[in-house]
């Protein structure tokens, strides 16, 4: 955000946390996409000349959501795909769901942040993701614990993957997709149907896997600061 303003100095940044996330309130169950777009829709009339959404995956979808409800320029959505595909929440392979199963089988607490961190490393993830999760611990007593609710935050998952918004990105405003050329989010088919959607879509491509704003921060950056109105 900090770098996006000093490039775009007439623009602000606002960093939302979605319900079940960061220190936003849970919210009234139940817990979906829909429930969030409501959430950001309120905070955004709220706030008052919001001009452009943007959001990476459950956020992307939110933002897709979000957009049929309050007029905005312009909406991102960093690597999510607006279809529905709900075998994903039980694949292996799936990099969201892996993270989620290991935040749930993991210790409650741990004695320090490093010491988080090198256990979400020994798992097989990368140390920058393994720090930006870190931000969600919080101390309690002598140790860092997690705060996140990882049982509510699958019930959004499974919402997530279960919701089809296709026929929103074909109406509305100005739309951009972010593909990560690396990441299986956005599948060879939505890459396709995207390619024929009307000319309010455009679709970037960044060399990175699924979690593109921590490998490859300066493109995102790059991107927003080249095509924001």
């Amino acid at each position: 955000a900090r770098k996006l303003v000093d490039r775009r100095r007439e623009w602000g940044v606002v960093l939302v946390d979605l319900r079940l996330h960061g220190r936003s309130d849970a919210g009234e169950p139940p817990h979906t996409v829909a429930a969030c777009a409501e959430d950001l829709a309120a905070l955004i009339r709220e706030l008052g000349d919001v001009s452009a959404l943007a959001g990476h995956s459950f956020g992307g979808k939110t933002a897709l959501a979000t957009r049929s409800l309050v007029t905005l320029a312009q909406t991102w959505v960093l690597d999510a795909s607006p279809g529905a595909r709900p075998e994903a929440i039980d694949d292996p392979d799936n990099s969201v769901v892996r993270v989620l199963d290991m935040m749930a089988r993991m210790p409650a607490s741990w004695p320090s942040r490093d010491a988080f961190v090198a256990g979400v490393v020994a798992d097989g993830h990368s140390t920058a993701l393994a720090q930006w999760l870190a931000m969600n611990l919080v101390v309690q007593g002598d140790a860092m614990v997690n705060r996140l609710d990882v049982a509510a935050l699958r019930s959004l998952l499974v919402d997530y993957y279960r919701l089809d918004l296709w026929q929103d990105v074909l109406v509305g405003s100005e739309l951009h997709f972010v593909v990560a050329t690396s990441g299986s989010s956005v599948s060879s088919a939505d890459r396709a149907r995207l390619q024929t959607a009307p000319p309010h879509v455009h679709v970037h491509e960044i060399t990175a896997g699924h979690w593109l704003h921590i490998e490859a921060p300066a493109a995102v950056v790059e991107l927003f600061a080249t095509h924001l109105p």
